[in-house]
């Protein structure tokens, strides 16, 4: 197996140990040195692996990091650790003192579940306020596993890390925006907008017309953009299998045929669910009796199941209890009209 499968089945493992974990000690042994043993590193050498390391702050002798990790004796990257049941937002400060009292160039602060990465882009020897990377091993992205690999033992260079950290952290903050002005456009980003369309005056009345207006509008556009990548993704699937079905006829015994509509109705819950979770964690699994969509490729978490041969189209949706509940629909188009419920659905896997 790869870095990315081995990633993820340690997210699996953080998933099913988390509740059962309740102080900061348990995290360190269970979830976090585990981790960085996954990343190469010699956990039980304390020359590369070192815990409580000691980082002395001004006139506070005697000041200890939890583990600290050397490169030639040298401090390269600070870890500090709390509970994965605590939050991490008024941690910061902590690691922030170490940081300037080592020569280490990267600080990660951590609940196990949780790993922000500092660096000092703002002011040498300074750690920044605000994280360059920032990852949740309870909903990993692709780009940010690509990330993490850069932090492996094998793959570790501070110069090239702290070269690209930069982008990433501004790429994350202006993410951030946009999707804050996606769910919630502020009046100057409406006035934006309105003045380009709109030639009459901008008073509040007009603003407020416009506000719901600019919301569905960004969002359908994101929409469209989704929609078009998997059109022809789907289209050339479909023109690869007809050229393995005209080069070389396939015989089956089997009685489940996956239809071209199925195909398509699959790429498009895909797309409603793209800003929920990673869209490669959804997957479809036809059956005589119906075709299913998946979380994680497990039959204990469905999305849905979709009937399409059927005289009236429908999609079956799973409550809280798993009982799967019936809407008739007039055509694929209609599944957009379930986005708030899927997302739901997806929502109480993660």
């Amino acid at each position: 197996m790869g870095f990315t499968d081995d990633i993820k089945n340690f997210s699996e493992r953080v998933s099913n140990l988390k509740d059962s974990i309740h102080t900061e000690e348990a995290t360190k042994m269970s979830l976090v040195i585990p981790l960085f043993q996954l990343l190469g590193y010699d956990v039980f050498n304390p020359k590369e692996f070192c815990p409580e390391y000691t980082a002395d702050v001004g006139i506070k002798k005697g000041e200890k990091v939890d583990y600290a990790i050397l490169f030639d004796d040298t401090p390269s990257i600070l870890i500090e650790c709390k509970s994965c049941s605590e939050s991490l937002d008024k941690h910061g400060s902590q690691l922030f003192r170490y940081f300037g009292a080592t020569p280490a160039k990267f600080g990660i602060l951590t609940n196990g579940i949780v790993y922000k990465f500092y660096t000092d882009l703002e002011e040498s020897n300074k750690m920044d306020l605000i994280p360059f990377l920032e990852l949740n091993l309870l909903n990993l992205q692709n780009s940010q596993i690509v990330e993490l690999q850069k932090f492996t033992k094998e793959n570790f260079d501070s110069t090239t890390i702290f070269s690209t950290a930069e982008e990433l952290k501004y790429s994350s903050l202006i993410k951030g925006v946009i999707q804050n002005e996606i769910e919630n456009p502020s009046p100057d980003f409406v006035k934006l907008l309105v003045s380009n369309v709109y030639d009459g005056k901008k008073n509040q009345a007009i603003m407020d017309k416009f506000t719901p207006i600019v919301k569905k509008a960004f969002s359908g556009l994101i929409n469209e953009k989704i929609n078009q990548k998997l059109s022809s993704a789907l289209d050339n699937n479909l023109e690869d299998e007809a050229a393995i079905t005209n080069d070389e006829p396939v015989i089956s015994e089997s009685k489940i045929v996956t239809t071209a509509e199925e195909i398509e109705a699959f790429y498009i819950i895909r797309g409603i669910l793209a800003g929920t979770c990673n869209i490669e964690d959804i997957v479809y699994r036809d059956t005589e009796s119906y075709f299913g969509i998946l979380y994680n490729n497990n039959n204990r978490k469905p999305i849905c199941r979709l009937n399409l041969d059927t005289k009236v189209k429908q999609i079956l949706i799973p409550d809280e209890n798993k009982k799967f509940e019936r809407h008739y629909i007039d055509s694929l188009n209609s599944l957009y009209d379930f986005k708030d419920i899927l997302t739901e659905v997806v929502k109480r896997y993660l």
